[in-house]
């Protein structure tokens, strides 16, 4: 199946899975899963904003960072910026921060609330170079948007 298929046919998917559930963890966890278990990647998970920092949340994956501050790393550049960021190789990306040195690639996209802010970041690693393109950026932020309904509304 195409990848854009694949993501048309998962997003309904998603919303009929967390309908109904306003916790966020719960959520998290469910989403990443799915995530995980419909487009294989490496490391698939949602890091948290709590106080200052991105704080590790529900993920699929092997063990991660826990911590990662404001504008630090993809993660809390995505942050940062309010916007997603696409990395096409890690190692090339100033300040990565390795919590794994599998990744090779990744996409993080913030979850905001209904006011424009930031609540967390949907981080997806690859142990390939180039995964993520616009067609994952495109989709993934309706994911977040998904996620971000239903337990931010």
């Amino acid at each position: 199946m195409e990848k854009e298929q694949q993501y048309k046919a998962f997003l309904p998917q998603l919303a009929a899975l967390i309908e109904g559930e306003t916790d966020e963890a719960a959520v998290m966890a469910n989403a990443s899963a799915a995530l995980a278990t419909e487009f294989k990647w490496w490391w698939t998970g949602f890091y948290r904003v709590v106080d200052d920092e991105l704080l590790l949340g529900p993920f699929q994956g092997p063990v991660a960072c826990y911590h990662i501050g404001f504008g630090r790393g993809v993660c809390g550049t995505a942050w940062k910026q309010e916007q997603t960021v696409v990395v096409p190789d890690v190692e090339l990306f100033p300040g990565h921060i390795a919590c794994s040195s599998s990744s090779r690639s990744e996409i993080v996209v913030p979850v905001k609330d209904g006011n424009g802010r930031v609540r967390a970041v949907l981080d997806i690693d690859s142990t390939e170079l180039s995964t993520f393109d616009e067609t994952d950026r495109l989709y993934l932020e309706q994911v977040a948007d998904i996620i971000a309904r239903q337990i931010y509304a």
